[in-house]
């Protein structure tokens, strides 16, 4: 598989913010225990939300990097990574590794700040624990869509509806959605939060006063944001057309 050669700078350079944190929109901060995304951890995604893992993903574009990753995420839609602050231009895509997904995450998890990945079946403890090594050594951070064993922290949608619907018309306006996150350590007591994810403006911020006036739709706690575009089927490509970047470590 053939990769592009060169990254905007070296992991571990001061990009990601105060204490090797990646930074998280401002409505998510308050459900963090650090305030962002711990540098070189794990983070898993309850039931692989769509929306959770893109506004997660979200604060990459705040560093002066700026690259992320997207493996074994075939339905991931651009325009919805985009609506949620993604830059197109900074995004790698590989659709389909198969059983080779553990290698792909290696090599980019030196290149690129935050990986977004959905694993191929169970994940053994042999592989975890190597994964976490090169993790720790690249300051990568890891998104899973759904479960990960010894994950630094889980977080997931437990309720949510969408608005916008009425009697058999209307569009999707907006999901209100409570966020509960819990892991080890300071995280281990749980925090919740109760969020926008999106709002009317397709953004991320606070449960507040509104003014969308349409009927809400009841959905499942687990239930993801209409994907509205969806990914040719390649081994690897870019989103759009930026400078490639140079890989930085292959294990």
């Amino acid at each position: 598989m053939a990769l592009p050669a060169a990254v905007p700078g070296e992991p571990g350079d001061g990009r990601t913010g105060p204490q090797g944190l990646l930074p998280v929109p401002n409505a998510l901060r308050e459900v963090l225990p650090d305030g962002g995304l711990r540098r070189g951890s794990a983070v898993s995604v309850a039931g692989g939300d769509t929306g959770l893992l893109l506004a997660l993903a979200a604060g990459v574009r705040e560093t002066e990097g700026g690259w992320a990753a997207a493996v074994g995420l075939p339905d991931l839609g651009l325009a919805a990574a985009e609506g949620y602050g993604l830059d197109l231009r900074r995004l790698l895509v590989a659709d389909d590794p198969g059983p080779h997904w553990a290698e792909v995450v290696s090599v980019l998890a030196g290149a690129v700040e935050l990986v977004m990945l959905r694993p191929d079946g169970p994940v053994p403890p042999k592989l975890t624990a190597r994964l976490a090594a090169v993790l720790r050594r690249s300051g990568c951070v890891l998104l899973v869509a759904g479960p990960w064993p010894g994950a630094a922290l889980r977080l997931g949608v437990r309720s949510g509806r969408w608005f916008g619907l009425g009697d058999g018309h209307g569009q999707l306006a907006g999901r209100q959605v409570e966020v509960v996150a819990e892991g080890r350590g300071s995280a281990v007591r749980g925090r919740t939060a109760r969020l926008w994810l999106p709002d009317e403006r397709g953004e991320v911020r606070p449960l507040q006063a509104s003014t969308l006036q349409k009927r809400p739709l009841q959905a499942s706690p687990l239930q993801e944001r209409p994907d509205r575009a969806g990914l040719p089927q390649e081994q690897l490509r870019p989103a759009t057309e930026p400078v490639a970047p140079r890989i930085a470590a292959v294990v």
